[in-house]
């Protein structure tokens, strides 16, 4: 599996948002499989650390990027000057303004939009190109079951999740017989510390380790457009979004939303 995984998807992942939580179980996951990486964040303390560590684990290379995904811009002349060959892109990076729409600054919106919209939007784009020619590759999108219908307290961030599950849903028709995998996650809630100082002590029903979102999606790529870690996930969503009517799938998440601060 290892062997198979570096040779469809090396030799370079990329990993944007890549520093911890989710993004650093991605990161490990992929060395684990031997395939050098490419991380890219904003916190460049722990950015550091996070590389250095899966450097002395994994034995393999792992180039550090600090940088804003608002400059997406920027971020692509930066990818441009490696010259290393980006087989894999897994993107994480999210920004998730909390609180009643009305309470939203224009700020924070215009934020979830550059680094959850536009700036995968266009990375897809940017990359995708090089594996096309190649005829391998994968990308994978994290989404989230948030974006399966309205979410009342994050209903931006929603929003802008629900935009990458269908980004990458066409894009994985497009590019499936052209050998590259196309894989949109559907997580449920994550133990991430970002998802800990917004919930509060208790998890909602479903809550996963990042490491078994991070594998679980990496097991999945090439097999569909989208993944659902997690059994009660998977069950909650069918409920959500075959059973009952919106109305009642956005009254549910928005006991599961409401409480979010």
């Amino acid at each position: 599996m290892t062997t198979r995984f570096k040779e469809t998807y090396g030799p370079y992942a990329l990993v944007a948002g890549g520093s911890y939580g989710l993004g650093a179980a991605f990161a490990e996951g992929i060395a684990r499989r031997g395939l050098n990486l490419v991380l890219l964040a904003r916190q460049e303390d722990q950015l550091t650390a996070t590389a250095d560590r899966l450097k002395g684990e994994y034995d393999v290379d792992v180039i550090a990027i600090a940088a804003d995904l608002t400059d997406v811009h920027g971020v692509k002349e930066r990818l441009r000057r490696l010259e290393v060959s980006i087989g894999l892109v897994v993107y994480d990076a999210a920004y998730a303004p909390i609180g009643r729409f009305e309470d939203v600054t224009e700020d924070q919106l215009a934020r979830a939009v550059a680094v959850n919209v536009r700036a995968p939007l266009l990375l897809v784009k940017a990359l995708s190109d090089a594996m096309i020619e190649r005829g391998r590759g994968g990308i994978v999108l994290m989404s989230s079951l948030a974006g399966s219908q309205g979410s009342p307290n994050i209903a931006a961030y929603a929003a802008t999740k629900a935009f990458n599950a269908v980004l990458a849903e066409g894009r994985w028709k497009e590019l499936k017989p052209r050998g590259v995998d196309v894989l949109a996650c559907l997580a449920g809630a994550i133990l991430t510390p970002g998802y800990q100082d917004a919930a509060g002590a208790k998890p909602a029903p479903g809550t996963l380790e990042a490491s078994q979102v991070a594998e679980q999606t990496l097991n999945a790529l090439g097999k569909g457009p989208i993944v659902i870690p997690g059994a009660v996930n998977q069950v909650s969503r069918f409920i959500l979004t075959r059973l009952l009517s919106r109305r009642a799938a956005i009254a549910i998440m928005a006991k599961n939303t409401g409480g979010l601060s």
